[in-house]
């Protein structure tokens, strides 16, 4: 692995390596204080970030390296017209490692081809979100013992979430994963990732009520309704609320059933349900920053790359996705990949006209 860009490029043999170092961390996290100890972390967040700004800081310092970058794009020469390629190039010049998070779909696809130094996609608009499903996977498997033969609900914005197409992505490498896919018909998932699923054999189903589906559930996964990703501002204000998991709700859940969000939750999940022993999603962004420490020890190490391939220019964008990032860094090579039979933007995942 030279980049994580989405964590459906990881064979499972890899994620089950990097989860057997995340234990190792998690048990005895005082043994891995230098494991990093000269390295340095570039952290480029072009979008508002805590959790995941925080975590990918926090994971480096507890590996004895060190980080900088920006929180605001605008305290950078990316307020001057800075292209993403120059960026990377730069800053890869400094660190070992770079981390970023965008609002631009495929943007950390196209910065991994031009970095010296490996990628990390820490969420790129509505697309990926590769190291949250990392703190999802960790979590289910610590606290369930594994992940083959779950019953999993997806709820809230499924269009616009990008952690939940990574986690689908991502127990397409387990066996007999269930899927409801709760959400309103307009914020149901993308295409691209029904024929993902279809492609992979998994199934699921999609619903609108959450109630009625609880009781079969072995993890149900919440997200909130994201209010930045819509253009029409009164979409939003009808989707928003649409779903509130309570205390009451949760009496038809099983005993074990695990409750997760990614977090920052807006009104989805009411406060009385985090003294709930099925809650998890504060224990959920701890594993997270362990998790973060083992991808950040394997891909520092590596060793720089010099001379990388050169990369076609384009001339326009193919893509038609209005947030791919190639409708604002025209330079970028015209990637095409296949994704069920179906010509895809490899940047994006969006079908191709």
């Amino acid at each position: 692995m030279r980049h994580l860009i989405d964590f459906g490029d990881l064979t499972r043999e890899e994620w089950e390596s990097l989860y057997a170092r995340t234990s190792e961390i998690i048990d005895a996290p005082e043994q891995f204080i230098n494991a990093c100890r000269g390295r340095v972390s570039c952290n480029l967040f072009y979008e508002p970030s805590t959790r995941t700004n925080f975590s990918f800081q926090t994971a480096m310092m507890r590996l004895g390296g060190s980080v900088f970058g920006f929180a605001d794009p605008n305290s950078s020469s990316v307020s001057k017209g800075e292209s993403i390629k120059d960026t990377v190039k730069m800053v890869s010049n400094y660190a070992d490692v770079v981390v970023m998070r965008t609002p631009w779909e495929g943007s950390a696809k196209a910065a991994s081809l031009y970095s010296n130094v490996p990628v990390v996609n820490a969420g790129d608009g509505g697309h990926m979100h590769p190291t949250q499903t990392m703190a999802d996977l960790t979590t289910i498997t610590r606290l369930r013992g594994g992940v083959d033969g779950l019953c999993v609900g997806l709820c809230g914005d499924l269009k616009n979430g990008r952690t939940v197409h990574s986690l689908i992505k991502a127990l397409a490498k387990f066996n007999g994963i269930k899927f409801f896919l709760i959400s309103p018909r307009e914020l149901a998932v993308p295409d691209y990732m029904r024929v993902f699923m279809r492609e992979h054999q998994m199934w699921f189903t999609e619903v609108t009520g959450l109630e009625a589906v609880i009781p079969q559930l072995d993890v149900l996964y919440m997200t909130r309704i994201q209010k930045e990703r819509f253009v029409d501002p009164l979409e939003y204000e009808r989707n928003k609320g649409i779903y509130v998991l309570t205390r009451r709700k949760l009496e038809r859940a099983r005993p074990d059933m695990l409750v997760m969000h990614p977090l920052p939750r807006v009104d989805e999940i009411t406060v009385d349900v985090d003294d709930d022993p099925r809650a998890v999603y504060f224990q959920q962004a701890r594993y997270g920053m362990f998790a973060r420490m083992a991808l950040l020890e394997h891909l520092a190490l590596q060793p720089r790359d010099e001379h990388p391939a050169p990369v076609e220019i384009g001339t326009r964008p193919i893509c038609r996705n209005p947030r791919c990032i190639t409708q604002t860094e025209h330079y970028l090579p015209p990637l095409v990949k296949k994704i069920g039979g179906v010509d895809c933007c490899g940047f994006c995942d969006a079908a191709l006209e």
